[in-house]
């Protein structure tokens, strides 16, 4: 007999469970004793059946999984827990002495194993775990779990970025940059399997290079045509009407660009639009203000459509429809300019960006005036790592755009780092203040703010105003519209600086420089008042506006100033939630939070892998198990608000 061994290569080795903590509770407490269980449902790819099994980790449960073409075949699912030829009421009599059942991909069941899935529920002695995809149309006794209200239900949304970071780093061996983990969660809308096998390869085809900065993985240039990439695309790929298939591709080389509707076929659009291929919008400015009077535009409904559409065009036929791409420079133009409106407005919600992003994944120059409009847009979002790659995006086309490396500087500086790119902030007063907060001197820092602050209540010199293109390099010309004037000068329209007074814990001097109907004032005062709940009504408007730093900050300073204890835990709580999400953020504001209580193993643990020791050290120090460190590890992280072992060090800094 000859055997073969799997090659070392080839072992896929499970990626870690990230960001579905509290949907995990959720589940286990549907399937404590006396429960009935839950029904899971989401989009293709979501995690529902990795859920499920930590779920039931170290648990007696069966499992049943429907098929497809199995819908004439009575019971398939259940074909190996029931004897051959046994009716529905001797199936519920056989399995009712089952305490717990899995049923994967339910909505595929033939209508026997769904009636017997609807009878154990009516039953309810059995816990039941069943799991659905969207879109899909389960039987109508499968369907009656949740309708019927026998099972709740739990509706998985598609991971979130930030998990998904932590996803692909492990997959990867390594930390990627913010703009690839951008790409890739774009590309994959949701679905982890087709993210884990774009990953793959990615690392198979060495398309991931290491950054020599920041030693991040980051990539550039065209996505890798995979079997599984080809079976997501084969709805687009296999249109037998050669006019659709025209259409198709038309779109797939107008990227990233939608071309007005009224220039193509309108019943095969219909037809398009009806299978679910492409979408059709309104006409929308940059800033994502629609007019229902624009003309229509359209765009493939799927991000990976346009890549795998254009690998399989042939060379002369790709030649043809690239000559009709328009030119994107009014289009980036148009794009910073909205991005800039929304400084303005005091909202930095998420916007699209395609052209922007497509010149990063083509790996096409970024023009510096862009990179740094997308970096401050970044920053003010408390997505620190992201400014900081559109900030080097810029500085690879001009080495010496000030606008950029004031961002870069900048979003270094808020994440708590010292050296020369961050003591470039101290030659001018708006920014002078960061240099000395990143190193802790505090004292400093306040006094820089509030000399730049009585400078800017002085009205020393205009700043530009709104609508000015040059607006994109003034790193703090952001008024808001509508605002009351100051009573100080023109800059009291330029409220970023006299923010920063606010963010250091001195609103006093900002309260008076600050357009007064802003939420940007309405924090200052809040803060010089020492108003708990006003401000937690103020960060929980900050995070609406998509300031999730300045949230976190504004909760932060809640926790010291609320008088009654509880509402200080839940201030922490959020402040911590939305810290995490900040890609690293270390401002003051944040350092004097209390990140959670450890018990004294824990403590011990966690200082040993901050100071840099692998679970295996740790546990040969301490005479532990691997397996123990770990979940003492896990359990830190969880009660700290860390995703990894690169927050510990932060963490433990913090003041108790």
């Amino acid at each position: 007999m000859t055997t073969s061994e799997p090659q070392a290569g080839t072992l896929r080795l499970p990626w870690p469970f990230t960001g579905r903590d509290e949907e995990l509770e959720v589940v286990r407490r549907s399937l404590a004793v006396g429960r009935p269980g839950i029904v899971i449902s989401g989009p293709a790819g979501c995690g529902r059946t990795r859920l499920a099994m930590e779920a039931i980790r170290g648990t007696d449960c069966a499992r049943v999984a429907g098929t497809p073409g199995t819908g004439d075949l009575p019971f398939a699912a259940f074909a190996h827990l029931l004897p051959e030829g046994v009716t529905l009421h001797r199936a519920v009599q056989l399995l009712s002495g089952t305490k717990q059942l899995l049923v994967d991909d339910a909505h595929l069941l033939d209508d026997a194993s769904a009636a017997l899935l609807h009878q154990l529920a009516v039953r309810g002695r059995t816990r039941l775990l069943v799991l659905v995809t969207d879109g899909a149309r389960p039987p109508g006794a499968v369907s009656r779990l949740w309708t019927g209200e026998l099972l709740p239900r739990l509706v998985l949304e598609p991971l979130p970025r930030e998990e998904t970071a932590h996803l692909v780093g492990a997959g990867a061996g390594g930390c990627l940059d913010p703009l690839t983990v951008n790409r890739l969660h774009r590309l994959c809308a949701g679905d982890l399997r087709l993210l884990r096998d774009l990953l793959d390869a990615l690392l198979e085809q060495g398309s991931l290079t290491r950054d020599a900065d920041t030693d991040e993985l980051t990539w550039r240039g065209r996505v890798p045509v995979t079997p599984a990439l080809r079976e997501r695309a084969a709805a687009a790929l296999a249109r037998a009407c050669p006019d659709e298939r025209e259409i198709l591709d038309r779109l797939a080389f107008a990227e990233p660009l939608s071309p007005p509707a009224d220039t193509l076929d309108l019943r095969i659009l219909e037809r398009l639009e009806a299978d679910g291929l492409l979408v059709v919008d309104a006409d929308a400015d940059a800033d994502a203000d629609i007019d229902a009077d624009a003309d229509p535009t359209v765009r493939l409904a799927h991000p990976l459509h346009g890549p795998v559409l254009r690998a399989e065009a042939g060379r002369l036929r790709a030649r043809r429809l690239t000559g009709r791409r328009r030119s994107t420079a009014s289009a980036l133009r148009a794009e910073a300019a909205g991005l800039t409106r929304r400084i303005e407005r005091t909202d930095v919600r998420t916007t699209p960006t395609p052209v922007g992003d497509w010149l990063v994944a083509e790996g096409e120059p970024v023009p510096p005036w862009y990179a740094a409009v997308r970096a401050r847009f970044s920053r003010l979002r408390g997505e620190l790592r992201e400014a900081a790659a559109w900030a080097r995006e810029g500085l690879a086309a001009a080495p010496q755009d000030h606008a950029c490396r004031t961002e870069l500087a900048l979003a270094a500086a808020q994440s708590g780092e010292t050296g020369t790119s961050v003591d470039l902030l101290a030659e001018h007063p708006a920014t002078a203040a960061w240099p000395p907060a990143a190193r802790g001197d505090l004292d400093t820092a306040l006094q820089a703010v509030e000399e730049s602050v009585a400078v800017i209540g002085g009205g020393s010199a205009p700043g530009p105003g709104p609508g000015d293109p040059h607006a994109a390099h003034d790193t703090y010309a952001a008024p808001e519209p509508h605002a009351a004037p100051a009573p100080h000068g023109p800059h009291a329209a330029d409220p970023w600086s006299a923010y920063d007074a606010v963010r250091l814990g001195a609103p006093r001097h900002a309260v008076r420089v600050l357009p007064l109907d802003g939420c940007l004032a309405r924090h200052a005062r809040a803060l010089a008042r020492g108003d708990g709940p006003a401000l937690d009504r103020v960060a929980a408007e900050l995070e609406e506006r998509g300031f999730l730093l300045f949230a976190a900050e504004a909760y932060a300073q809640a926790v010291r100033v609320h008088r009654d204890a509880g509402a200080a835990r839940t201030a922490r709580t959020r402040a911590v939630a939305l810290a995490r999400r900040c890609q690293g953020a270390r401002t003051p504001a944040l350092s004097g939070l209390v990140l959670g209580e450890l018990t004294a193993r824990q403590r011990q643990i966690v200082t040993l892998a901050a100071a840099g020791l692998s679970n295996r050290q740790i546990a040969e120090r301490l005479t532990l198990s691997v397996r123990t460190v770990g979940n003492h590890l896990y359990g830190a992280y969880t009660r700290l608000g860390a995703g990894d072992r690169d927050a510990l060090p932060w963490l433990l800094e913090q003041p108790a």
